[in-house]
């Protein structure tokens, strides 16, 4: 079965063509493939970076707009639903090009390229988390907020101390999974020119003609990436697990 994952996923690489590839331009052997595969890899702190900061601000706006969704206010409940519907229905790219060009002429403040992209990320990336975390506040039980309330605490405290707490247990796969999604389309920065991963990739096409290689490349360090947050995911879930059992 391994083998058989490893024969398609090199198959494209393998496959007949007259393309001759050339790898040299990456090689850590020569000077000018070891500079390029520096350039290359010199991304990847900036598409962590605005990834991490990108889930923890949609977090924060995410929980802020489901919390009205579960006090069975229906104005309230009116508000989340209009939000989460009106940020899922546009496109990531046109939020990111409004932010960085068009936000700044209705707020007469500029944004720098790093700040448009992180905003544009977390807006869009909000409405899901709102419905993770309304998803996850629902799944709790009524006797836990029950208990909650024979102890005599507010509303803000029942959140804080016992429902949110397990609510985490429930929606961490959920979260892992929107960091990976985060991680991919924070790929579409680039159009606004944060040198992350796919803008320096996108400059070195530019000056090798080596687009097929370069993309390649480019996969391997997305799929690199997404494996490794994947795996620590994993194994807090059955961390989490194990300490529930």
């Amino acid at each position: 079965m391994k083998r058989f994952f490893f024969l398609l996923l090199f198959l494209p690489l393998t496959a007949c063509s007259d393309h001759e590839w050339g790898w040299f331009i990456l090689s850590p052997t020569n000077v000018a493939g070891l500079t390029n595969l520096k350039f290359l890899i010199s991304g990847i702190t900036t598409t962590i970076f605005i990834s991490i900061i990108s889930i923890m601000i949609a977090m924060i706006i995410g929980l802020l707009i489901a919390i009205p969704a579960i006090t069975k206010n229906k104005y309230l409940s009116f508000i989340n639903i209009c939000y989460v519907e009106f940020i899922r229905a546009i496109p990531l790219l046109v939020l990111i090009l409004w932010v960085y060009y068009g936000l700044p002429i209705l707020t007469g403040f500029s944004f720098s390229p790093f700040m448009s992209g992180i905003i544009a990320l977390s807006i869009s990336e909000s409405a899901f988390m709102a419905e993770i975390f309304r998803g996850g506040i629902n799944a709790i039980k009524k006797t836990q907020w029950e208990a909650a309330t024979s102890l005599g605490l507010n509303f803000s405290k029942k959140l804080r101390l016992v429902i949110l707490p397990q609510a985490f247990k429930v929606i961490l796969p959920a979260l892992g999974n929107q960091f990976v999604y985060v991680l991919k389309m924070s790929s579409l920065v680039s159009i606004i020119g944060i040198s992350d991963l796919t803008r320096k990739a996108n400059e070195l096409v530019v000056s090798t003609y080596r687009p097929l290689e370069i993309y390649t490349f480019l996969i391997l360090e997305y799929l690199l990436l997404i494996l490794i947050v994947s795996y620590f995911v994993r194994k807090l879930e059955k961390k989490l697990k194990k300490n529930n059992d």
